[in-house]
């Protein structure tokens, strides 16, 4: 039995002594040479217990040996399971306890807050930002051959965090199959090949960066300049020699503000692809003045990976996010009965096909809530399809907030600011923002009597939360807007709350 995602990802490039990665520092990894790295690691991981279907979690930064490592997990038969270095130890506590996993990883200024987090039995090894640690140190010693394990088409290979507005968290499974079918049809799509090379300056703890960005590079062959994080001036210097560049808005919005983005700056490039958030109208349309490029945008989620694209030929039309991906079916349906819809009508936005998830983890009754017996997904989305099956999304059931291409959930920062002694209640809700996509507004009502600047509470939520999850900017009300069933009518904030000062 082969393994599915590592035979065709990963073991191709065995002799392969074409650049993969290069690094901010310049240095580059050669494919053959990080094939052997991965199994070097593998060796590492079941050194340390690690059987088929283990979790291993990874919170590091971004250096080759944290590439490695996911591709040390597949062939060893592990579930990767990536999280945001943004965390706080709060937030990290239940992802351990929830998923746990075998083998920590961790970034090596971290390991002494991590440590009590792990369960019984499992391993914690570390990864610095200068790419050593005790992973990196026993890799080193370790063999630079693994037998690979077998995995099938349903084996699990990642396990990646999502959640909801009503609070916790959900662990997404996702199998061989989804990733790897996946990731050929974006190939394909955007017709990566050896001769690209990519500007990487998106996180690996997300499906954006690891699942897209990764995943097509290894199948095509693609060399990857890997970036620690959006750095305008090494794009800037990038971008004569390269070809390919996935981001979120943010990053564009960003480049626009620099005078050195020319066309001519760009004319070795060949695609710009933009997703994890909205691009708006008037970045896709500066954009393309500026440099003569149409920003490619595409539309998908943790629990699918990527739905629709828009076409490499033909029109990208600016606020929508194309057409269903070839294998993959998207209907439209009303969010009440679960019906199909005429075309033209928004309604839910549902997928089927093989990129989508098998479950969450843990949450049989979540899955069934949201996985349907007909394999469709159900994906709190609302969208509209033209004539042509073209998709615009048009809001979301659920008020999720995405800015900078992070998922944040209103629920959870509400929590946090309703925690604070004084608070009565609070309203959390996004705002448009050029840059970010959306920005982070809280509505929040005092307690009687209590005098509280906006300044204390948040000094408050930034001890229990991730910064991108924080506020921007806090309204302080005598009341929440509510309407007659006593809901908190967000329409209203927005309406009233939403410019940002």
């Amino acid at each position: 039995m082969a393994n599915l995602l590592y035979d065709a990802l990963i073991a191709p490039h065995a002799t392969n002594t074409a650049p993969f990665l290069i690094g901010d520092d310049g240095r580059s990894l050669n494919y053959a040479d990080f094939v052997q790295r991965a199994a070097r690691i593998a060796n590492v991981l079941t050194a340390q217990g690690v059987r088929p279907g283990d979790r291993v979690v990874a919170q590091v930064p971004k250096v080759a040996d944290a590439v490695a490592l996911y591709a040390g997990a597949v062939q060893a038969g592990a579930v990767y399971l990536p999280l945001n270095t943004g965390y706080t130890q709060a937030e990290l506590a239940y992802f351990i306890a929830d998923a746990a996993p075998k083998v920590v990883v961790c970034d090596s200024r971290d390991a002494g807050a991590l440590r009590p987090l792990c369960p019984d039995g499992a391993a914690l090894l570390t990864l610095g930002a200068d790419g050593r640690g005790t992973l990196s140190a026993a890799a080193d010693a370790a063999p630079g051959h693994f037998t690979t394990v077998p995995r099938g088409p349903d084996d699990l290979a990642g396990l990646l965090y999502t959640s909801g507005t009503t609070g916790r968290s959900k662990g997404a499974m996702m199998t061989h199959r989804n990733l790897l079918s996946n990731a050929q049809a974006l190939t394909d799509l955007w017709r990566i090949t050896a001769q690209d090379r990519l500007i990487h300056a998106l996180p690996i703890f997300h499906t954006h960066g690891l699942f897209v960005a990764l995943n097509t590079s290894l199948l095509a062959g693609a060399q990857v300049r890997l970036m620690a994080g959006l750095q305008p001036d090494a794009v800037i210097a990038e971008l004569p020699q390269a070809t390919l560049m996935m981001g979120v808005p943010t990053f564009y919005t960003r480049l626009l503000a620099d005078a050195r983005l020319t066309a001519a700056l760009c004319s070795q490039m060949r695609l710009f692809i933009s997703g994890s958030a909205p691009l708006l109208a008037e970045t896709h349309d500066a954009f393309a003045a500026r440099t003569g490029h149409k920003i490619l945008e595409r539309y998908g989620m943790t629990e699918t990976n990527m739905i629709t694209s828009n076409p490499y030929d033909g029109a990208r039309v600016a606020g929508t996010v194309g057409f269903a991906l070839p294998g993959t079916e998207v209907v439209i349906t009303d969010p009440a009965t679960g019906a199909p819809l005429p075309q033209g009508e928004v309604g839910m936005i549902e997928v089927r096909g093989p990129n989508v998830f098998s479950g969450y983890w843990n949450m049989p009754d979540k899955t069934r809530e949201d996985l349907r017996e007909t394999g469709f997904f159900i994906t709190g989305d609302l969208g509209v399809a033209d004539g042509d099956g073209r998709i615009s999304i048009v809001g979301r059931m659920k008020d999720l907030i995405i800015a900078g291409g992070y998922n944040i959930y209103p629920k959870e920062v509400e929590d946090a600011i309703n925690a604070v002694a004084g608070v009565l209640e609070s309203a959390v809700f996004g705002v448009p923002d050029a840059d970010l996509g959306e920005q982070v507004v809280a509505a929040v009502v005092l307690e009687a009597g209590i005098a509280l600047a906006p300044a204390d509470i948040a000094a408050q939520v930034a001890a229990t939360l991730a910064r991108f999850k924080q506020p921007r900017r806090y309204v302080l009300l005598d009341a929440l807007p509510r309407n007659t069933m006593g809901k908190v009518q967000k329409n209203v904030l927005r309406r009233d709350h939403g410019g940002l000062r």
